[in-house]
């Protein structure tokens, strides 16, 4: 019997609308989550010639000789930009880039407090994909590398593509990749829970956006066999019956091919259809509860596990899926169990990158992230406890260097390190960004709001 069992429903129902109602009084109250404070000293204003005028010419002369002196002489080593349109936020849909901003700058909130990385809200005012990726190239001199984020499919994938292939710094799309980044740590581990192999499970994808098509693309790259899952959007079932997908398979290429290794015995229908009998459902879509009924999770194998991944709230209550039967139930959210949010992942993934410089981000860099994670949760792993919580910072820098690593084996970094060297550095970043925030915090310089 888990903890959360010794709470009513109603409780259970209470706690987990606790944090909007706290957003809502404390977003107005910090008027914005990150600022820009300086990392150099001024000792007198006699500094200011150093670093600005006419001293600044200097070190503007040697990175125009050099290009890549830019990494040495500015922050362009330690930046990532946050990307969006604002046309899939969260659970909300197309909000406009206004209205997801408070996300961005949350975003950037955790790549600085989790990673130790300066990340920059950029709201983009079209929609248009070549906007967006134009925008990006155009930017990118200044950059470290970018976080596309919240951006509607089927565009998202054409904007990762055609920047992955054109920019000089790496691109990363955390809807995708971080998604399915951490959603495999946490299926690695949940499948030592139940004592179930990878080669033998069948996985039902409820919801086919950005995030589910990547989390089965890693998934499968994994070793998981295709043929045995289902994939669900909208309309139903994918398979090789779902003519109207093939009629616009140029438009929405990674669904016209998941219809053609996916779902092997042809079943048709919807969700309850694809949960019958499997061992796994990854719920990446709207926002519930009751887009899962405890009834579908009570008709799949023993040993069930369900990730219910919808934000901000679950497809299904995760006590109600314990309830139906699941031994392992995840979420997105950092107030229930198993926390499988991407939260775990990019900040880590990105400081490894950075520290190397390398080139871009590839799955096989995912697979190292994920591993990471996976392992680090060591003896304490059980069906309550499948991947680090975000309060186990040690975990970042370990999840950096496997992903450092991983770029030096590939030849995708500019700088090599060691293992040792890399873990040791991102430690250092990740640490000092934790005590400054504590440390403004203590000091004043952070205002702690009353309590009511």
């Amino acid at each position: 019997m888990t903890e959360q069992k010794t709470f009513s429903v109603e409780e259970l129902l209470a706690k987990a609308k606790k944090p909007s109602a706290d957003a809502m009084k404390l977003h107005p109250f910090y008027r914005g989550k990150v600022e820009t404070a300086l990392k150099c000293c001024v000792r007198t204003f006699e500094d200011f010639a150093i670093w600005y005028t006419p001293g600044v010419a200097a070190p503007c002369r040697a990175i125009e000789k050099d290009p890549d002196l830019v990494y040495e002489y500015t922050n362009k080593w330690n930046t990532v930009a946050v990307v969006s349109d604002g046309t899939r936020v969260l659970g909300l849909g197309d909000i406009g880039p206004k209205a997801g901003m408070p996300v961005m700058e949350g975003k950037a909130l955790l790549y600085k407090y989790l990673g130790g990385i300066d990340g920059i809200a950029v709201m983009v005012g079209s929609k248009d994909p070549d906007v967006i990726i134009n925008t990006v190239l155009t930017l990118q001199p200044g950059w470290g590398g970018v976080n596309l984020e919240d951006i509607s499919q089927p565009k998202c994938f054409r904007i990762l593509d055609t920047l992955r292939e054109k920019a000089e710094i790496p691109i990363w799309h955390d809807d995708q990749q971080g998604t399915a980044t951490v959603t495999l740590a946490g299926l690695i581990n949940a499948l030592k829970v139940v004592g179930k192999k990878k080669e033998d499970v069948s996985i039902a994808f409820v919801g086919s956006g950005a995030s589910n098509v990547a989390c089965s693309r890693l998934i499968f790259g994994w070793g998981v066999n295709p043929a045995n899952c289902y994939m669900v959007d909208s309309k139903g079932i994918l398979g090789k019956h779902r003519k109207d997908l093939e009629q616009r398979k140029m438009e929405y290429v990674d669904k016209w091919r998941l219809c053609n290794i996916t779902n092997a015995e042809g079943r048709e229908g919807g969700i309850p259809e694809a949960m019958r009998g499997v061992d796994v459902v990854i719920a990446l879509s709207q926002s519930g509860p009751g887009v899962i009924l405890p009834e579908w999770v009570r008709t799949m194998a023993k040993d069930a596990i369900v990730f219910a991944c919808a934000n901000p709230v679950p497809e299904i209550w995760p006590w109600d899926a314990k309830e139906a039967g699941a031994v392992v139930v995840a979420t997105g959210r950092s107030d229930f169990d198993n926390q499988v949010n991407n939260s775990l992942g990019f900040p880590g993934i990105f400081r490894g990158t950075l520290d190397v410089r390398a080139r871009t981000i590839t799955d096989e860099m995912c697979y190292a992230a994920a591993q990471a994670l996976a392992d680090h949760v060591g003896d304490k792993l059980s069906d309550r406890h499948i991947l680090p919580t975000m309060d186990d910072w040690e975990v970042f820098p370990r999840e950096a260097a496997a992903v450092a690593m991983k770029a030096v084996e590939q030849g995708l970094a500019r700088i090599s390190m060691t293992y040792e060297e890399a873990y040791n550095h991102a430690h250092k970043i990740i640490k000092r960004s934790r005590e400054l925030t504590r440390m403004m915090m203590q000091e004043g310089f952070i205002e702690i709001p009353e309590e009511e």
